[in-house]
């Protein structure tokens, strides 16, 4: 069987050997506080690599300390970080992987002690602490750390930038009219609203020609909030900056009851992928290789992201590969037990 999850995949100057992606996930294991990478963090990504993942896009890794969604946070706001990071890249790269890297700043979620920022002064829920309205200047250098944040992964050799726009973390909070309630150019409209993100985008391009993702939130699963086809139309002015692919999640913005069942995200992708004519990444309860196959036959999306089942089985894609019918080759040293 020809299986469309195993052909491989180009972006810019960079081919990923197959269309399985591993999802940004927090470890929170960076236990000295300091952002920087540890054992664990070695440990983990440099298995899913073994296991024949073809992009490995690292955890939400902080721009600023300020923008850690918890202590334990991997970053990337400082130039003493880029050496275990240039490592984990080496050793994931090491087993046939490509790599990438998910810059993100937490806004109001983040869980940290002393002030908080987000667009405007609302906190996302009664437990959580009350935010500070950024200034006009607190907004430019988080647009200015993003831009540095790039430069630094450059350095460290990623091959895949993506910035974090998902899931109510700092970006996602402009992007949205039930947490942005600003009144000057990075409030209002659609197009203000959206200003943030564009900068951010402009800045990353000056230092870096590689593939740019956005993560994004597609439904806020609220009345009064965004949803699919206002993404549709952010999709189209990225994509007019040169985003090349949009991955494609969607709450957590605001709490809210999302109704969850396997693929449920994957119609999101498959509308802003059409609507917005850019490639497009599906992910959400993504379990089965025959679920996958079908996602890209179909072209619903043109990358298929795993998060948990990764989780549960490092070796996922020969998984997928044995219930496709696919014969994908073996680090050597399995080969006996593949």
């Amino acid at each position: 069987m020809n299986a469309k999850l195993f052909e491989p995949y180009n972006l810019r100057n960079v081919e990923l050997k197959n269309r399985i992606v591993m999802a940004p996930m927090c470890m929170y294991s960076s236990h000295n506080e300091d952002g920087k990478v540890e054992n664990w963090h070695r440990t983990h990504y440099t298995s899913r690599a073994v296991g024949g993942v073809g992009l490995i896009i690292q955890e939400a890794t902080a721009v600023t300390p300020q923008g850690r969604i918890s202590p334990q946070d991997l970053g990337i706001w400082n130039d003493e970080q880029i050496e275990g990071l240039k490592e984990l890249v080496g050793l994931i790269k090491e087993q046939g992987a490509k790599t990438g890297i998910q810059l993100a700043h937490a806004g109001r979620k983040a869980v940290l002690e002393g002030d908080i920022l987000a667009p405007s002064a609302i906190p996302f829920n009664d437990d959580m602490k009350i935010p500070l309205e950024m200034t006009k200047n607190d907004i430019q250098q988080t647009i200015t750390a993003f831009i540095q944040g790039a430069e630094r992964a450059r350095k460290a050799g990623f091959d895949v930038i993506e910035i974090h726009g998902a899931h109510g973390y700092l970006i996602n909070e402009f992007l949205s009219p039930l947490s942005n309630k600003r009144t000057d150019e990075y409030g209002g409209s659609a197009e203000n609203r959206y200003r943030f993100l564009r900068e951010i985008i402009d800045g990353i391009h000056q230092v870096w020609d590689g593939p740019l993702f956005v993560r994004v939130s597609a439904r806020d699963y609220n009345e009064e909030g965004l949803d699919v086809d206002d993404y549709v139309v952010f999709a189209r002015w990225m994509k007019e900056q040169g985003v090349d692919l949009i991955d494609v999640s969607s709450g957590a913005v605001v709490p809210a009851r999302i109704p969850v069942f396997p693929g449920y995200q994957v119609k999101l992708a498959e509308t802003i992928k059409h609507g917005a004519d850019i490639h497009t990444g599906a992910v959400g309860l993504i379990t089965t290789g025959i679920q996958a196959e079908e996602i890209l036959q179909n072209e619903r999306a043109d990358l298929v992201l795993l998060a948990r089942e990764l989780l549960r089985d490092p070796y996922w894609p020969r998984t997928a590969a044995h219930e496709l019918g696919v014969e994908i080759e073996a680090p050597k040293q399995y080969g006996r037990g593949w």
